[in-house]
């Protein structure tokens, strides 16, 4: 189904909606170009999401029967499967043969209670497993295609579920093209981190930590922080940088606070993260109250973070990510490796260049020839003893230099 054409999806939404798998869907599909209509099959419009997130859809449901979609998808929950008015749109929209989709429990709780995976492999949240129907097959991958119905695990797949979304809509080639600024991992289980003056993070208490968001904030990266870190069981105060406890995100999508900033500043915090968006960080940097709050963190010396453009749009500016303590400490540490490369190459280094000298002094067959011979200051004192004034009836002169690395891998002696 490749077409530069807007597609129109619908994302549906409800209480108990897994964030991660919405918001995720949202912002990908969005990401493509596609027209994607958020509904809320509660009476309002604001749903209360897992793990204390609020989102607010732009339509009801019901508001959405006369429409027709490209793709109808659908992020897990139970609740889903109990409204009339999307099993009626869902239905009428597979009888057209188009394109469909759930994650988690839903492909097993909703579209397998409605008849919709007679016939196909499909997959679904491995506790739900067994609740399969049986006139499906079971597939433990982690995405699954099958004719029109895209099928998926859970949080953990769900840029993967979202990519083969575009993919089905669009083409290869702009799911690609979609996944590339997003710094996806090709190898999810092969995973990097660098730590730096490593430090502990322990915590005798419940750690409260403070999310703080923004019109323009990375609704992904907002979700995913604030959806994993209430999985670990920490308090997470999620703060709006605004007048609104709402907030909309860089992709459209639009976030409840806890409470407005200037409230959240009252607390103490144990750890303070900032999503990323370009928007949003740029709201960060202008707030006064949350870089004095960031400040008092650092002189504390508790911990803080940063994703995407907010490390070096908010802390790098205000002096925050301590740059020329990192550069001293890294060029501390090259020194040092290098001084250690140095002496392990000294004493051949030392047998190279007597060779080289010899060979040259050969070559030049003639008393009293006078020599430079460059080096660098570690082996300087080494040389000076090696080649004594008049070695083998030439005078050498060794010199060393500061910056030597226009020479080449032996040391080089120029006769004149």
């Amino acid at each position: 189904m490749a077409s530069d054409a807007p597609r129109k999806v619908l994302v549906p939404i409800a209480d108990g909606t897994e964030p991660m798998e919405a918001v995720i869907t949202i912002d990908i599909l969005r990401r493509s170009g596609a027209d994607v209509t958020v509904a809320s099959v509660s009476s309002g419009l604001q749903v209360d999401a897992s793990w204390g997130l609020r989102l607010v859809a732009d339509v009801l449901v019901s508001d959405c029967a006369g429409s027709t979609f490209d793709l109808g998808g659908m992020p897990g929950s139970t609740n889903l499967r109990d409204c009339e008015a999307l099993e009626s749109l869902v239905r009428k929209h597979v009888s057209e043969g188009r394109v469909y989709a759930a994650i988690c429990a839903a492909p097993a709780v909703a579209f397998g209670s409605w008849g919709l995976l007679k016939g196909l492999q499909a997959t679904c949240y491995p506790s739900f497993m067994e609740k399969m129907p049986t006139d499906a097959t079971a597939v433990e991958l982690r995405v699954v295609q099958d004719g029109r119905c895209v099928t998926s695990r859970g949080p953990g797949t769900t840029m993967e579920f979202a990519l083969e979304l575009v993919e089905q809509l669009y083409g290869k080639e702009k799911a690609d093209e979609v996944a590339g600024p997003m710094v996806m991992c090709s190898q999810p289980a092969n995973l990097t981190v660098k730590e730096l003056n490593s430090v502990s993070w322990t915590s005798n208490k419940t750690p409260q930590i403070l999310v703080p968001i923004a019109n323009g904030s990375e609704e992904m990266e907002a979700t995913m922080i604030i959806d994993i870190l209430h999985r670990a069981k920490a308090k997470v105060v999620v703060a709006s940088v605004g007048e609104k406890l709402e907030i909309v995100a860089s992709r459209k999508v639009k976030i409840v606070a806890d409470m407005l900033l200037e409230e959240a500043a009252k607390l103490e915090y144990d750890l303070i993260v900032l999503p990323g968006g370009i928007g949003g960080a740029q709201e960060f940097a202008s707030s006064e109250k949350l870089i004095n709050l960031l400040k008092k963190q650092a002189e504390s010396r508790k911990p803080y973070g940063a994703i995407c453009a907010s490390p070096a749009l908010v802390l790098e500016p205000h002096g925050l990510l301590k740059v020329k303590e990192w550069i001293r400490i890294t060029r501390q540490l090259v020194s040092e490796a290098k001084e250690s490369f140095d002496n392990q190459l000294k004493i051949q280094k030392l047998k190279d260049t007597i060779f080289f000298v010899n060979e040259q002094l050969t070559k030049a067959k003639k008393s009293g020839a006078f020599s430079n011979l460059i080096t660098d200051k570690i082996n300087l004192g080494e040389m000076q003893v090696m080649f004594r004034k008049d070695y083998n009836g030439v005078h050498i002169e060794v010199m060393a230099v500061e910056d030597y690395t226009f020479l080449n891998s032996s040391y080089v002696s120029v006769l004149r």
